[in-house]
């Protein structure tokens, strides 16, 4: 009864003044509108034209500045995505929890973000359509809209909030971005570990951020990763599968698996591998690292690589190890790989949710080391114009150059593929009696033969 008697004589909250960004000239920065996509740049000079706000911000203003050539131009604007898609005909808003404006220009896409504000918990109560958080702080719809400089403070690295003004080429920088990159220094902007509660992936995008850009994680920002890398636990599955791809298929794998296992992250995306790689530190981490390797050369040189066999590296020491598991118990060998597989599979789908049409081929390369040891008669051919052979034969010389003993195994593939039909011949006739022949079937005798047996 009291708070509702003096309620209407409290004083009413004093409104912080807007903070003045630092605004950079061209001849400070360099850069120029020519720099930037022109798609993008039309796009924001369309919503000036009508009366709104908009600026090229994030990846490319980084990017166009270290002088890597960006591929993702972002426009942040103060129209809402209703606005936005009034203007442009040829855009569609997508996402619920982050409301977003593709606006496309033939396979090109611009993606523009309204400005978002800054909100307290409490706020979510009243504007639940528009802001929501859990029960440990972590953001799970954020549509509060607000100024530039509310738009500042909600991005996550001082790197990625610098807004370039197309129609004069200033940068306006509301943190300490413009030095930061001068620094090669990735800084979270406000209070890191609550920045880490509202969305645990900015972790994994300081980890990325620093692997591609070659740049260090500011002491503040890096000190509370090891602590709360378990939230990573939380987030949706389907989620985590894109940011791994992020950090494993942008040429800088390596880097990123070293970070990964210095902040104790790499255990919280691949438990069992991480198991395998505390029991058996040198092999395991051989074969990591040369996978890593090959897919950062294959991007580096634009060529495909695809997730299954990835994963494939990546989930094959926990197999190994569930696999032996298995034969102890007295599970023979074939059907405890076999049951190995499944169970890794199974177990990892909970944590990243690896689509099947990736999971099946990354099935189908394990199950193809089983039979590649098969050659004798027609198999050898027969597994040569199967659709996995390249990959299961990748997959084999990637064991091999890890350690696993597989008696010269890659080597004969690799001789067989070069060979002609009458080498193949004598390639397959030299098998006998070794471990690729067939096994020899025991003849059946005749029904009737053994039913006179059966009464003598």
């Amino acid at each position: 009864m009291l708070k509702k008697l003096f309620k209407p004589f409290r004083l009413p909250l004093q409104r912080k003044e807007p903070e003045q960004p630092t605004v950079l000239d061209a001849h400070e920065h360099r850069l120029s509108c020519a720099d930037f996509n022109r798609n993008s740049a039309n796009v924001a000079v369309r919503l000036q034209q009508a009366g709104f706000e908009a600026y090229l911000v994030g990846g490319c203003v980084r990017d166009s500045l270290i002088g890597v050539t960006p591929k993702d131009f972002d426009v942040a604007t103060s129209a809402t995505p209703e606005q936005v898609r009034h203007e442009f005909r040829n855009s569609r808003i997508i996402g619920r929890r982050f409301k977003l404006v593709h606006v496309h220009f033939g396979r090109e896409l611009i993606e523009v973000a309204t400005f978002r504000s800054n909100h307290e918990q409490d706020h979510d109560v009243a504007n639940n359509d528009q802001s929501a958080h859990d029960a440990s702080g972590r953001i799970l719809r954020d549509n509060v809209y607000g100024t530039m400089e509310d738009d500042a403070q909600r991005r996550d690295f001082t790197m990625n909030a610098l807004y370039f003004d197309v129609s004069n080429d200033k940068v306006h920088d509301y943190s300490t971005g413009f030095a930061d990159i001068q620094r090669r220094l990735i800084r979270l902007i406000g209070d890191p570990e609550q920045r880490y509660l509202e969305d645990p992936v900015r972790m994994l995008r300081a980890i990325r951020f620093a692997a591609k850009l070659d740049f260090e994680i500011e002491d503040s920002t890096a000190e509370p990763i090891r602590r709360l890398a378990y939230l990573l636990r939380d987030i949706p599955s389907a989620r985590l599968y894109e940011e791994v791809l992020k950090l494993f298929l942008s040429g800088y794998a390596v880097r990123t698996y070293e970070l990964l296992c210095a902040y104790d992250l790499f255990a919280e995306l691949f438990p069992g591998t991480a198991k395998a790689l505390i029991r058996n530190p040198t092999n395991v981490d051989r074969l990591l690292r040369n996978a890593f390797e090959s897919t950062d050369k294959r991007v580096q040189t634009n060529r495909p690589v695809t997730p299954a066999f990835l994963f494939a590296a990546l989930l094959w020491p926990s197999l190994t190890v569930r696999a032996i598991g298995l034969q102890n118990d007295g599970m023979p060998a074939l059907p405890a790989t076999q049951e190995a597989a499944h169970q890794v599979l199974l177990e990892q789908l909970q944590r990243i949710a690896v689509p099947k049409r990736f999971s099946i081929p990354t099935r189908e390369i394990w199950d193809m080391q089983e039979r590649l040891p098969r050659r004798s008669g027609k198999r050898a051919d027969t597994l040569l114009a199967h659709p996995r052979f390249r990959a299961a034969y990748d997959f084999l010389l990637l064991r091999e150059s890890a350690g696993e003993p597989t008696e010269g195994l890659g080597q004969w593939w690799t001789e067989y593929q070069d060979a002609s039909d009458s080498q193949r011949r004598d390639m397959i006739s030299n098998l006998s009696g070794k471990s690729g022949a067939a096994p020899r079937k025991r003849k059946r005798k005749p029904r009737s033969q053994k039913s006179v047996q059966g009464q003598e």
